[in-house]
């Protein structure tokens, strides 16, 4: 079913929402019929803005000031001469579109706005929002773009809404796919592997047909490594590389962790590494990790610590949010999107690095291939990464990672079916607990 164009909703204002459907290029004032896109457009700003929020302005007094630093018009939405020469000059980026899936839940709430604001691709950064919900979420999703609508963001371009994923990730060159299922009652196991895997092999289809060929997507819905697995494995035209599974959230705490037993900043711990699963098999790496340039272990001398009271802090911290809050975290997951990718759009700072899980084929690190693992990468800024070469294992480390690789391989193997690799048998571990069970 297709769902119905969200312009209707403003017909006497301009139409910068659209419904995917429209195939229009370019969004199109319904009251100026001129392009949205286009540069006069935007230098005649004020104009625009009166269309969407129409004011009474006062009458203009004695011109006494000089012409050039004259305001072109009275009241709260004119530019003045000088911020419109400073729009003439300014060079704007070509602009993004970027998609997301789940996009009427409690994370994109958070997330949409700083996206839209430039918080997350820069100030200099227009981008397009393409929402992509269900049919019972359609009408929350109208909801959100009048939010975005009512904000007045200069970078956000245009806002599309829909239920199909063939029409929302056209030409996405971000997809950041949230939306997922948790496990309901009775459910075994591998049945929710199954669900969620089902709506990643069609986002993955779709990916694969209409989106940018160079997309980056990040995978957040649970279990969000395999799940990127069977996303990628149905995109082949798309680089394995491009697809990550979001872990940044794990390190975000990892590091809060630490900080707080050393009693200093945040941003005084880095080279902080999550190995492995987004589950309770996941590896918080303090052996590599740094506070203040300084190894962990010369920091926080209590080894014991360490290896159990902050291991399993991290670990089992989703569970725990969920006992206190009542629902999984949706702020801080938005935040952790938001700095991973922050991450591979900004040069990563001299001997740091940033965990994210990504496909294993050909590391260095000796870990079973073709899975989505967390490891340690690096980047440029231009939305690639390499992994990190120079890092220390020791017994403690190794004999984690492998319980992780366990697990993920027999995911790997419950998935056989949707990856296109034979049928599934599933064999997992009974003492862990994947993200959507906790």
């Amino acid at each position: 079913m297709q769902s119905q164009s969200y312009q209707h909703l403003y017909t006497q204002r301009p139409a910068l929402f659209t419904h995917p459907s429209s195939h229009s290029p370019r969004p199109i004032s319904a009251v100026t019929g001129v392009s949205l896109f286009d540069r006069s457009l935007r230098l005649k700003m004020p104009e625009y803005l009166a269309l969407l929020h129409p004011i009474q302005a006062p009458a203009a007094p004695p011109q006494t000031v000089d012409p050039k630093n004259k305001a072109e018009c009275f009241g709260v939405f004119c530019l003045t001469y000088d911020l419109k020469a400073e729009e003439e000059t300014k060079s704007w980026k070509k602009l993004i579109n970027i998609a997301v899936s789940g996009a009427a839940g409690m994370i994109s709430n958070h997330l949409l706005f700083k996206l839209a604001s430039g918080e997350v691709f820069g100030p200099d950064q227009p981008i397009a929002l393409k929402l992509l919900g269900s049919e019972r979420s359609l009408q929350a999703l109208e909801g959100v773009a009048m939010e975005l609508e009512d904000s007045l963001f200069p970078l956000l371009r245009e806002v599309s809404i829909g239920i199909d994923p063939y029409e929302v990730f056209q030409d996405a060159g971000w997809a950041l796919l949230i939306g997922a299922k948790p496990r309901g009652p009775g459910m075994e196991r591998a049945g929710l592997l199954d669900l969620n895997g089902q709506i990643f092999v069609e986002q993955g289809k779709a990916l694969n047909a209409v989106a940018s060929r160079n997309v980056k997507v990040i995978v957040v819905g649970n279990p969000c490594n395999t799940n990127a697995l069977i996303c990628l494995k149905n995109a082949p035209n798309i680089p394995a590389k491009n697809f990550h599974a979001l872990t940044r959230l794990d390190e975000n705490r990892a590091k809060c962790q630490l900080a707080l037993k050393a009693g200093v900043f945040y941003d005084k711990v880095s080279n902080m590494t999550i190995w492995g699963n987004h589950s309770t098999t996941q590896v918080p790496d303090f052996l590599n990790a740094r506070i203040n340039g300084l190894p962990v272990k010369e920091v926080i001398k209590d080894q014991k610590w360490l290896e159990e009271e902050f291991t399993e802090s991290i670990q089992k911290r989703g569970g725990v949010l969920i006992q206190k809050w009542g629902r999984s975290s949706a702020a801080s997951t938005a935040v952790s999107i938001a700095d991973a990718i922050k991450s591979l759009i900004t040069p990563t700072p001299e001997g740091d690095w940033f965990s994210s899980g990504v496909y294993t084929t050909g590391n260095p690190y000796g870990i079973a291939e073709d899975i989505v693992f967390s490891m340690p990468c690096r980047s440029k800024g231009d939305g690639d990464y390499e992994l990190v070469k120079d890092i220390q294992f020791d017994d403690y480390l190794l004999k984690r990672i492998k319980k992780t690789e366990a697990e993920l391989l027999a995911e790997k193997r419950c998935v056989g079916h949707l990856t296109g690799q034979g049928i599934p048998v599933c064999d997992l571990p009974e003492d862990t607990m994947l993200p959507g069970e906790m």
